[in-house]
């Protein structure tokens, strides 16, 4: 079982930044297909960043040139760096563990973007 924990957000003006952190439990944190999604109030849970065990990296449209998603093995923590924020940025973010089947979520940290 991973567990997953979420640290960094919180109040930021437009054009601040952020850098959110994700610790993974357990020994196979290189297997594990990582993300960052978010989820505003009234709105679906979105993809906003992914990397692969070989840090391949994907990133959503609204973001691309923003942020940037890492992983540090050594630490099992997976990082996103937040740049020029928008309030539409406004969310929940939530970190996602895949290996397989096998799907894990973080509890999720509130990011507000506002002056």
């Amino acid at each position: 079982q991973v567990q997953l924990v979420e640290s960094g957000g919180g109040l930021v003006q437009p054009g601040g930044s952020l850098r959110l952190a994700c610790a993974a439990s357990g020994s196979i944190f290189d297997l594990y297909f990582m993300g960052w999604y978010r989820q505003a109030p009234g709105k679906q849970r979105d993809m906003v960043a992914t990397i692969t065990r070989r840090g391949i990296t994907n990133y959503a449209d609204s973001v691309k040139g923003r942020f940037t998603i890492s992983r540090d093995s050594a630490k099992n923590t997976v990082y996103l760096q937040m740049n020029s924020l928008k309030p539409e940025d406004t969310a929940v973010y939530y970190c996602r563990a895949q290996y397989g089947l096998n799907i894990h979520w973080g509890q999720g940290t509130q990011v507000t973007v506002s002056a």
